[in-house]
């Protein structure tokens, strides 16, 4: 691709993600999955205007989307957050993925594509869109709510899962031969994290001497620089470009400048990864997407299925009520990010079924659209929940009504 035709690409890509986003938002609608849209309505797949005829045009791009995800969304992750939830929070995490990622993986297999196959499906189906979730509770007004310490407690354990998880899917997927250069592969990625994990824990005043800087400017070149090179080096050591990324991210939110790097990052983040997930658009056929439409609209009502038990088990776990469950069950059920980001790890190994991108691309556009429009809904779906298992909850609630005593906020009466 000429010069002059690789800027009108990329221009044209940032307007069309842009454009049919701010239409989407109109309604409601969350940016990913349009974000997606517009990359499989101005590919090379679809009848009309091409804007990039190879994907592979935007793939570097494509890959620095994925990299700023990752690291801010390793500047948010706070350790403290996980230790002040205490062993309830853990046991809770910790119950949503066993019935999610094994649920996920369970089908995946039900599936026949093939156990590697099922075990990036486990990811997809298990993990939810932390930038999603994250999204609605603001939105709607829920981060005082009672239940939000409990969601945003999942999404952290989530997170945690993910860089174990991601450590031990790349070399797995890789297909080392024999178990000797599997071992090492898993050795050499799990030496790369523990490296990085140390950093975290006790290099950060050095590194934090290293990026000092007043000038906004310089701070975003060093930041970007560590970022990126990171990223390459884990992936060159089988780690993964996006949990490189997301370690480095980690070390830098641990230090006095992780507050100006989170502002810094905010438009590079959201620039190159709507990118992302244009150019995730851009390889999917259309025509893909309806010989797996079947498994996908399975796929989906699993995934109600299996949130909806897990959000109740853990808001019965932590003394919440109907309500309050309601908004749990269906705040952590949008899918987005994270499911992207297996299916590109997924391609980049190769020799996988190829029906696994255009399952997830279908998947994650529902869910990524049901997702919020079901959270907003929440106060609607709340009968579906049986009353029977917060019974004691609400007759407590009824007593304290019938006394005159006020309705607390986050039980029945609250706005949210």
């Amino acid at each position: 691709m000429h010069l002059a035709e690789a800027l009108i690409a990329l221009g044209g890509a940032f307007l069309a993600a842009g454009i049919l986003a701010r239409a989407g938002a109109r309604i409601g609608l969350p940016t990913i999955p349009l974000f997606m849209l517009a990359g499989i309505l101005f590919g090379p797949n679809t009848p009309g205007i091409a804007l990039v005829d190879n994907p592979a045009d935007l793939k570097l791009l494509g890959a620095i989307g994925l990299v700023f995800l990752l690291f801010y969304l390793g500047l948010e992750f706070h350790t403290d957050d996980l230790v002040a939830g205490g062993r309830r929070l853990v046991g809770v995490g910790a119950l949503y993925l066993v019935l999610n990622v094994g649920g996920g993986f369970l089908f995946g297999l039900a599936l026949g594509w093939g156990w590697r196959e099922a075990l990036v499906l486990a990811g997809v189906i298990g993990i939810s869109s932390s930038a999603i979730v994250t999204k609605v509770l603001v939105d709607l007004g829920r981060l005082g709510n009672p239940e939000t310490r409990l969601i945003l407690g999942v999404i952290v354990i989530e997170d945690v899962f993910l860089a174990l998880y991601l450590a031990i899917l790349t070399p797995v997927l890789s297909e080392a031969e024999g178990m000797g250069a599997a071992a090492l592969d898993v050795g050499k990625a799990f030496g790369f994290l523990i490296l990085l994990a140390s950093v975290a824990r006790w290099g950060t005043r050095l590194v934090g001497r290293l990026i000092a800087t007043k000038d906004d400017e310089l701070l975003v070149v060093i930041f970007t620089g560590l970022a990126i090179l990171t990223a390459g080096v884990a992936e060159e050591l089988g780690v993964s470009d996006a949990m490189g990324a997301f370690m480095i991210g980690l070390i830098l939110g641990a230090t006095k400048t992780a507050p100006r790097i989170r502002e810094l990052v905010h438009p590079l983040r959201d620039a190159f990864a709507a990118i992302f997930f244009f150019s995730f658009g851009l390889s999917i056929d259309p025509g893909d997407l309806a010989k797996v439409a079947v498994p996908v609209a399975l796929a989906v009502l699993l995934t109600f299925v299996l949130n909806g038990v897990a959000g109740v088990a853990a808001a019965r776990i932590s003394d919440l009520d109907r309500s309050q469950a309601s908004n749990v069950v269906f705040t952590i059920l949008s899918r987005g990010e994270f499911a992207l980001v297996l299916a590109a790890l997924a391609a980049s190994a190769g020799g996988l079924d190829a029906r696994l991108a255009p399952f997830i691309a279908g998947y994650v556009l529902v869910m990524a659209v049901l997702g919020p429009l079901a959270a907003t809904r929440a106060r609607r779906f709340e009968r579906a929940l049986p009353a029977r298992l917060f019974r004691e909850r609400y007759e407590g609630v009824r007593e304290e009504e019938d006394a005159g005593v006020p309705t607390p906020t986050g039980s029945r009466g609250h706005p949210g």
